[in-house]
């Protein structure tokens, strides 16, 4: 396990962004060879995106022959719904670099069989050929995806009741209307994560200091999902200083100790 330090959201975005494009420039996609990347939404990973799309631009890095397949998406929510995470993803990112659509992957919530969506989901992953890098972030409560406390380790794609912090964090993008907020969501499951090739989760602000905290100096435990990342042979944590606030200074002097570019 890697936990990479940065001075601020900016410096630990762009380290992200970097550590992206260099895995599918090093990775070689091709009409027959696809890097296939899992995706997350929210806050965090807007810098990140904002990143890899100056890269494309710059024409630096390519989407041509890279698969995506996003976390999670809420049930009932339209499609075109500003706040739904096909409009996230298209907004922010896809929109603006050279992706097959057919090959940008989003859970459907509004399928009229929600299972059977999520287990297509897991078949398209198959046959893509499993996750090479999947990108994640946390909750404060350190849940990953919408795998909320309590949610198996070995979890599959599936159907999620929020947690209520979930639905209180997700009100500020509902005009702080809690009505308005979905109580459910497919997510892809902590397992489905785990099968990835390689992890890279983003953490930054005070506010997710416990949970990194949670995630990396306790142990495994069901009720701070992102914990099971211990676990996996290739897992990278991105951080800022605000994010290492409840870490102790020897595991912040360990870690930044070992860093590389």
């Amino acid at each position: 396990m890697r936990l990479v330090i940065l001075d601020n959201y900016d410096l630990a975005s762009e380290w992200a962004a970097k550590y992206i494009c260099n895995r599918i420039i090093q990775f070689r996609p091709g009409q027959d060879r696809y890097f296939t990347l899992g995706l997350p939404t929210g806050s965090t990973p807007l810098g990140c995106y904002k990143k890899l799309i100056e890269y494309h631009k710059n024409g630096d890095l390519s989407f041509k022959y890279v698969k995506t397949f996003n976390m999670d998406e809420y049930v009932g929510l339209p499609r075109n719904h500003p706040e739904s995470y096909h409009s996230y993803m298209w907004n922010n990112f896809f929109k603006h670099i050279d992706i097959d659509p057919n090959n940008a992957h989003i859970l459907d919530g509004n399928a009229t069989d929600l299972q059977a969506e999520c287990d297509a989901f897991e078949k398209k992953i198959k046959e893509a050929g499993g996750i090479d890098l999947f990108v994640g972030g946390i909750g404060p409560d350190g849940h990953i995806a919408f795998n909320e406390p309590g949610s198996s380790l070995v979890s599959r794609t599936r159907l999620k009741t929020l947690a209520m912090d979930t639905i209180l964090a997700n009100a500020k993008y509902f005009d702080g209307d809690l009505s308005k907020v979905p109580t459910m969501a497919l997510t892809v499951g902590v397992g489905t994560v785990m099968d990835a090739r390689e992890v890279m989760i983003l953490i930054t602000g005070a506010h997710k200091a416990f949970a990194l905290y949670k995630a990396i100096e306790e142990g495994v435990n069901h009720m701070w999902t992102v914990s099971a990342f211990q676990q996996h042979p290739r897992t990278i944590f991105v951080c800022d200083e605000d994010a290492t606030l409840e870490l102790r200074v020897k595991t912040v002097k360990y870690f930044k100790g070992h860093q590389r570019d």
